[in-house]
């Protein structure tokens, strides 16, 4: 089945960072593309990340582009989002999730596996 385990979420300070890990578990997730979305409240669903196995290099948002680093290590089944410079309006849950196949893809319809996310909080 495959199971996504989000943690690292936190309340900090503009201008703090912070790291967020995702670990997969039930199944192999080598042959997936594995991003980072969040969700402010009140608004829509938002992509931020993607990477693969693939060599291409990752994707980005435009809002976190030169902030934010996706990474995976497959040996032990994570991905981590470490995350720089955070500013108010990245506060959100942020969820990890697995799309088939090695395809970049940003749009949340191609992935088939959510973990429950995890709450960050950016306060001046």
């Amino acid at each position: 089945q495959g199971q996504l385990v989000e943690s690292g979420g936190g309340s900090v300070q503009v201008g703090a960072s912070l790291t967020l890990s995702c670990s997969a578990s039930g199944r192999s997730f080598s042959s997936y593309a594995m991003g980072w979305f969040r969700q402010a409240p009140g608004k829509d669903q938002e992509f931020v990340a993607v990477i693969t196995l693939s060599g291409g290099r990752p994707v980005y948002a435009d809002s976190v582009k030169g902030r934010f680093t996706i990474s995976r290590d497959i040996a032990v089944n994570t991905v981590s989002l470490q995350m720089t410079s955070l500013k108010a309006e990245d506060t959100a849950v942020y969820y990890c999730a697995a799309s088939p196949g090695l395809r970049l893809t940003t749009m949340a319809k191609d992935y088939d596996h959510w973990g429950l996310g995890t709450q960050v909080t950016v306060s001046s």
